[in-house]
């Protein structure tokens, strides 16, 4: 199969769709999707934030699905033209390989990142409760494992701060996202320190 073009220095790899693959990244039109866009939350800063290789690999991975779902036409009639087709995809699919590469290559840029950036940092409250649902979902196939198999029960103090460990919010760049309301009270919990100090 033709494989895709180089993508420019400053643009990311972008996997190439397979034949008769899912070219779109959007979802399935559920009440589920709408609720989840409703709930989008602005960038933290406009200044760009350290984020560490797991967190780089989603944004990656948000960056090449909003390129390919801008190319989906062109993926589609490549992939309709290399259905079937062994050794003669490169001769017989050369104009659509090409329309495809240059479409990728052409929304394949920085600005096209930065937005996939923004798209990963409002879909944070939407991570955290799928977060939430797999952890809960653990403790409970847990606890019947050890029900079924008559073990003992779980430490309740290792449940709780597990739970306990769901409500903090996501680290970004190795430091945690405090809140406004955390913020404003730091410095006045420091203002209180300095005040009790002994001099």
């Amino acid at each position: 199969m033709a494989t895709a073009a180089a993508a420019p220095a400053h643009a990311n790899p972008i996997t190439m769709a397979t034949a008769g693959g899912n070219s779109g990244v959007g979802g399935d039109g559920s009440g589920n999707e709408r609720r989840d866009q409703g709930e989008r939350l602005p960038m933290p800063s406009r200044n760009p934030l350290p984020l560490s290789a797991s967190q780089e690999a989603q944004v990656r991975e948000v960056f090449n699905a909003r390129v390919r779902e801008r190319c989906s036409d062109e993926i589609k009639a490549f992939a309709d033209c290399a259905r079937n087709r062994t050794f003669s995809i490169p001769f017989a699919c050369r104009a659509l390989s090409h329309a495809m590469n240059n479409c990728m290559l052409a929304h394949a840029t920085p600005e096209e990142h930065d937005r996939a950036r923004e798209d990963w940092f409002a879909a944070r409250m939407t991570r955290a409760r799928e977060r939430e649902r797999k952890e809960r979902r653990k403790i409970e196939q847990e606890k019947f494992h050890r029900e079924w198999w008559g073990l003992p029960e779980r430490d309740p103090d290792l449940t709780r701060r597990e739970l306990e460990k769901l409500k903090r919010p996501e680290r970004i760049g190795g430091a945690v996202r405090r809140t406004r309301e955390e913020q404003q009270q730091q410095p006045q919990a420091q203002d209180q320190n300095s005040r009790t100090e002994p001099r």
